[in-house]
């Protein structure tokens, strides 16, 4: 029988979202718990009166709000379905079949399924012993056929950061015909002031590209709205190949309304970090080895015990997110969240 589909994509596996279960408390999918921003929900009951046209293609309103925000020029910015669409994009616009993508594994596991669909060439770097990126290896991975590096940071699922020091020596080893994508989907949750900004610290390397999003500390999941920051050319490039409309209507109004009441999210954040660090000394009574975090997640290196604890916790109506043969992540919850957890963890260990 002819086949219809490319071969080589039945050996990816799907992306694996987080378990939502009616009555239990989820804590799989790094979001933020605490509901829409002020002013969210009424941008988006004004947004639906106008849903029969079409949004702005160019984004125009959120892009100069944005560019305001990081003081970045317009021309840099592309905004996107989120920083998973964009880092899609970027190997679209940077790889053709063959070309390599670089990346620490375990990683975001997204970043296999993007270079696949491509029909790009994964190079997995392992982690350190601490759960961190080997920028060492991962520039000793480069060849002829690299063009473009992921570099999460902090990391998911483990929450690891990478530092100044380290970085500026990853990125002046790296040739400046190769694409380094700085994914920090969690900036917001850094405490470590020693973990670079990249729009600050990078913005000026013309091959270093910035994403975010307004996920998780913004508390817009719901609606895929990210960005990325990158040299105009590369900026450029990318918009040529974003799905057309991508972005809606009623996602650009509600971005705009969160960007307004960045006060509420900083707060926010700082309650999320406070929680982080309750959960974290406590989960280290529980399990060997959990490695420091910047984001609003802990990361339980539980191996081959990954599966068994997840499903023992959902016995217990607490979803976490397994990664099978390496460990378990787990949102940061409210604190009775982060409580119902601890409880279950401890009945599961």
């Amino acid at each position: 029988m002819t086949r219809l589909t490319r071969a080589d994509l039945d050996a990816l596996p799907a992306y694996v979202p987080g378990k939502a279960i009616p009555g239990a408390i989820k804590l799989a999918s790094n979001e933020v718990p605490y509901g829409p921003l002020p002013g969210v929900v009424e941008a988006l009951t004004a947004a639906i009166a106008d849903v029969h046209r079409y949004p702005d293609m160019g984004v125009v309103a959120l892009r100069d709000a944005l560019a305001a925000r990081t003081k970045a020029d317009p021309e840099k910015i592309v905004t996107g379905c989120g920083s998973v669409a964009l880092a899609e994009h970027l190997v679209k616009a940077t790889c053709l079949p063959g070309d390599e993508v670089i990346y620490a594994w375990r990683s975001f596991e997204a970043y296999p399924i993007i270079v696949a669909s491509a029909g790009a060439t994964s190079v997995r770097v392992p982690n350190t012993k601490d759960h961190g990126h080997d920028l060492g290896a991962m520039a000793a991975a480069v060849t002829d056929r690299t063009r473009l590096i992921f570099v999460c940071n902090p990391n998911n699922p483990t929450g690891t950061a990478l530092r100044r020091a380290e970085l500026d020596r990853f990125l002046d080893a790296v040739p400046s015909t190769v694409l380094v994508v700085l994914d920090e989907a969690y900036r917001e949750f850094v405490t470590d002031p020693d973990v670079p900004d990249g729009l600050t610290a990078y913005g000026d390397r013309p091959n270093v590209v910035v994403l975010r999003t307004l996920s998780k500390a913004w508390g817009l999941a719901g609606l895929r709205i990210g960005y990325l920051v990158a040299a105009p050319e590369v900026a450029a490039a990318v918009r040529k190949v974003v799905t057309p409309f991508s972005t809606s209507m009623a996602a650009q109004a509600a971005a705009l309304a969160a960007l307004k009441a960045d006060a509420e999210m900083t707060r926010r954040a700082g309650l999320v970090v406070a929680e982080r660090e309750r959960l974290l000394d406590a989960v280290r009574d529980l399990v060997p080895g959990v490695p420091e975090t910047q984001a609003n997640f802990v990361w339980l290196p539980l191996g081959d015990d990954a599966q068994r604890f997840g499903q023992a916790c959902e016995e217990h109506k607490v979803i976490v997110r397994p990664f099978a043969g390496d460990g378990v992540r787990v949102t940061v919850g409210t604190p009775d969240e982060n409580d119902a957890f601890l409880e279950a963890a401890t009945k599961a260990l």
